[in-house]
């Protein structure tokens, strides 16, 4: 057995000065034509599905959200007080406990009831744009959508929507090692403000139960004690910080694809039963975690590969995505490998289908009332450390009517 620190591997530097988040697929084929391994600056890169998934399914290897706070000094307050019972972070029998309390509001069935009102959401945001043909699709839509529906999911109010998005695309960057570095502060300030605000929604649902996320949580706690108020207050944060900006993000890229690939999105808007399998194209070819990681927590041998305890890897999505079906996007092609856009094994992303329903219900409202979308100038993208996003999206239509005009 060869230790991976003995390896020779190619190199992979997302914090090289010439970096460029919009053309990293090209370095990350080129690094994988290598071999299945490389070095980035704090982790190993594991590139193919195989390998990928043994990683994320080995209970020799845990999510590494505490060491990687300890090594930029977090370790008390607000935001290590979240870090540390982030369900992403816990592991054995309290993580499959929590698990099997929350996991019935997420099931596809739980995500389908909110189908109605996904659309009636995405009606209101287009009364915002038509009849103009051209927007920044970030502002318009793909933000404040995804934060519209999570508060009506929690039962919060819809006039909450843009502190929510606000509060998630801070907490989110627990995640993004950049921002840890430069925006550890105002990552803190957020956790905090937004626990006060789970607490206060669920002291309102305690005593006017509806028919929401909130309330449900709430039931589980009351019954036999097997939600305590802290870990409610949490997975509403949890909910709140995940399931916004992860949407958002994995949308604009939709529609950017799209821009570029118009005879795809004309593809789409003729035949509405391709919608299914266009999302899961897009959650193929551009998922907005490039990269997850875990770190051994005992030896792990692989391939004739030794990983010492307390080795960082990180799961390349993207190549693992695209081993399974190559580097073109095609909503029509057949594809039967697994993503590992949503991870897998035991942390499998709780909110898949409540965001595989958002992508589908906005895919098929938006392609049949902007042919001809295109980018109208260059789109300007975030960084991969973290949730790979899109800060802002010009887009134009062809639609017949209306003026154009920059929302």
């Amino acid at each position: 057995m060869t230790l991976v620190t003995e390896l020779d591997l190619p190199a992979f530097d997302y914090t090289a000065p010439d970096f460029a988040a919009d053309r990293y697929h090209r370095q990350l084929a080129e690094v994988r034509a290598q071999g299945w391994l490389a070095r980035s600056p704090l982790a190993y890169l594991v590139l193919d599905r195989e390998a990928g998934e043994f990683f994320l399914r080995s209970r020799a290897a845990a999510f590494p959200g505490r060491e990687i706070a300890e090594f930029f000094g977090i370790t008390a307050g607000p935001l290590w007080d979240h870090i540390d019972t982030n369900i992403l972070n816990l592991a054995g029998e309290k993580h499959r406990r929590l698990r099997a309390l929350v996991g019935p509001a997420f099931t596809p069935r739980a995500a389908d009831r909110w189908r109605p009102v996904m659309r009636d959401l995405l009606a209101q945001r287009w009364d915002t744009v038509a009849p103009a043909t051209a927007c920044e699709f970030m502002g318009a839509v793909a933000r404040p959508y995804p934060a519209l529906t999570i508060a009506a999911v929690l039962g919060a109010p819809a006039a909450d929507a843009e502190r929510l998005q606000q509060w998630s695309n801070l907490v989110q960057r627990q995640f993004d090692i950049s921002a840890l570095a430069t925006q550890g502060p105002d990552i803190e300030r957020a956790v905090a403000e937004v626990s006060d605000y789970a607490a206060g929604l669920l002291a309102e649902r305690r005593r006017q139960p509806r028919d929401d996320l909130a309330s449900a949580l709430l039931a589980a706690e009351d019954d036999g004690q097997r939600l305590s108020h802290a870990e409610c207050v949490n997975l509403v944060v949890n909910v709140l910080a995940g399931a916004i900006d992860t949407t958002q993000s994995q949308l604009g890229h939709a529609l950017r694809l799209f821009a570029a690939h118009p005879d795809q999105w004309a593809r789409l808007a003729a035949d509405p039963g391709l919608v299914p399998r266009a999302v899961q194209e897009v959650l193929r070819f551009e998922p907005i975690t490039p990269f997850t990681a875990r770190i051994c927590r005992e030896g792990i041998e692989y391939r004739g590969v030794g990983f010492p305890a307390g080795t960082i890897v990180a799961v390349c999505a993207e190549r693992g995505n695209r081993e399974g079906g190559g580097e073109e996007f095609d909503i029509g092609a057949e594809r039967e490998a697994r993503l590992l856009t949503f991870g897998a094994g035991a942390h499998f992303c709780l909110g898949a289908n409540l965001a595989r329903a958002e992508l589908e219900e906005a895919l098929r409202f938006l392609a049949p009332r902007m042919p001809g979308l295109a980018a109208d100038g260059d789109p300007e993208l975030g960084g991969v450390e973290g949730i790979y996003g899109v800060d802002r999206l010009p887009l134009r239509w062809t639609a017949a009517g209306g003026p154009r005009c920059v929302i």
